[in-house]
């Protein structure tokens, strides 16, 4: 299969790229122009903005893909606050932009298959607990309005025949695939390691930072994504979330990162914060439906993989 990669150049889309290629599929990965613009061995390179509406008909028409994962976004909620217009712009009109560019080539081609990444935080805070893929969700930012709107738009195309589809919504992916880590600064195990090599002066929890979470490692997300271009059939359309369906603790991750790199961790401690205290991944429908499931995800080896490299 011959997979264009939006976003191919982020943290999972590097992971989702390796994990392609390994699997034997002819990966493309499509990037806006940065400088550092090196995508893994094996890999080819096209540039242009999701937003680009003619650029994007231009790189499927000329691409003859079999497959797209569509990673390519904007993703701070707290930002897409300030600026809600270019957070649709990419998140909606990019998206917007490349089924129209899919469909301008559907008579000449067989129905591609699509994989689109959205984000657990379309579900709000609205619920606690193991979140399913059957509840309502309750978007709090334009960021999260703009991957509902986005997945609304998948799959309202993918019913007409024209393609298969597969929306994902990861839940917080960590770890390193191929020796390259997460750098966000919004989460909080790039922000520990910092603290723990002195670029910060310490990193702060809320409370007594028992609020649980689910995470996944970026090879196993990977893993999923693979899986589901595989299983996408035309006219058909699936939703599933990616996590570990396993919680972990925000003081749990700060004493598993002192144990795995032998660092002390230094925190400064805010009031507790008014946010749901567990929120966790229901995974039972992709274990089912695509045979998945996270063999990386454990908290040690999350933490091993990012800690090497981000040494």
């Amino acid at each position: 299969m011959h997979v264009l990669v939006t976003g191919g150049l982020g943290f999972l889309g590097h992971a989702v790229t390796v994990d392609m290629l390994a699997a034997g599929h002819q990966v493309t990965v499509l990037t806006r122009g940065r400088a550092d613009a090196t995508p893994p061995a094996g890999a080819d390179l096209v540039t242009g903005d999701i937003r680009d509406r003619d650029r994007v008909a231009d790189i499927v028409k000329t691409g003859e893909y079999d497959g797209v994962v569509h990673l390519a976004a904007l993703t701070s909620g707290r930002d897409s606050h300030a600026d809600p217009l270019t957070y649709f712009d990419v998140n909606t009109g990019g998206t917007l932009n490349l089924l129209m560019a899919l469909d301008a080539v559907r008579d000449q081609r067989p129905p591609a298959s699509l994989v689109f990444a959205s984000t657990n935080i379309v579900y709000g805070s609205h619920h606690t607990g193991a979140l399913s893929e059957d509840l309502d969700p309750h978007p709090e930012s334009p960021y999260a309005a703009s991957k509902l709107a986005a997945e609304q738009l998948v799959a309202a195309y993918a019913a007409t025949g024209a393609i298969g589809a597969v929306t994902v919504r990861p839940f917080n992916i960590a770890g390193a695939a191929n020796g390259v880590g997460d750098t966000d600064p919004a989460r909080i195990i790039p922000n520990i390691f910092r603290a723990i090599t002195g670029q910060l002066s310490h990193i702060t929890l809320n409370g007594d930072g028992t609020a649980i979470r689910d995470f996944v490692h970026v090879a196993d997300a990977a893993e999923a994504i693979r899986i589901a271009i595989s299983c996408c059939t035309p006219g058909s359309y699936h939703l599933f979330n990616i996590g570990s369906g396993v919680g972990v603790s925000m003081a749990e991750i700060i004493a598993m990162a002192e144990q795995v790199t032998g660092r002390v961790v230094t925190v400064e401690r805010n009031p507790p914060k008014a946010e749901p205290q567990q929120l966790t991944a229901d995974i039972g429908r992709v274990r089912a439906q695509l045979e998945w499931k996270p063999s990386r995800s454990n908290l040690s080896h999350i933490l091993a993989d990012a800690w090497g490299a981000w040494r």
